[in-house]
């Protein structure tokens, strides 16, 4: 390699091309150190800025055929080295708002699922303090609150009165207010 250390950069640049080893090996003792130092400054994790140099020349030599510099060699891995950078970054972006994104998408659906648990709970409690009231009571309040019966239909479908049918609903919610707490969960019912 002491031959290619005084070749100048367009010599090593061809030499690449024709699928010389030897070359990229000398363009990467001439400027890995100072590409290393280049990322580090902008980047300061050494196995991120180590994979973005590694990649780097891994690019080099899967497309040496293609290559083609508008500038320098020097410019163009100065360059590369400073996308590459900014692409990390990009992603490290990318990431950190995929990851809060995630994070907030299972903290609400555990929020739901608990919410959900909660309510057939309540539901549970309430349909057995319904279950508890007197015979009577239970089928006008099951008719008022489930069937959506007013008192009039509740009446006529019983043979009672609106205001027996009004007296059992009060005393119905009554009852279940205090053996359930007054606290709405008689809104779920």
């Amino acid at each position: 390699m002491a031959v290619y250390s005084s070749y100048a950069d367009t010599d090593l640049v061809a030499l690449l091309k024709a699928g010389d080893k030897t070359a990229l090996k000398e363009i990467y003792a001439r400027y890995q150190g100072v590409l290393y130092s280049h990322a580090y400054r902008r980047l300061p994790e050494r196995e991120e800025v180590r994979d973005i140099i590694q990649e780097l020349f891994v690019y080099l030599w899967t497309n040496r055929r293609q290559l083609q510099f508008k500038t320098s060699l020097s410019a163009y891995l100065y360059a590369s080295v400073r996308n590459r950078v900014l692409n990390q970054y990009r992603n490290r972006q990318v990431r950190d708002n995929f990851a809060a994104s995630l994070q907030e998408f299972i903290d609400a659906g555990e929020n739901v699922i608990e919410d959900q648990l909660r309510e057939k709970e309540l539901r549970m409690l309430i349909e057995k303090e319904v279950a508890a009231l007197p015979e009577q009571m239970r089928i006008v309040f099951e008719m008022s609150r489930n069937r959506d019966m007013s008192h009039g239909e509740i009446a006529d479908e019983l043979g009672i009165s609106p205001n027996t049918v009004r007296n059992q609903v009060h005393n119905a919610l009554k009852i279940l207010r205090t053996k359930l707490g007054n606290n709405n969960l008689l809104t779920l019912f």
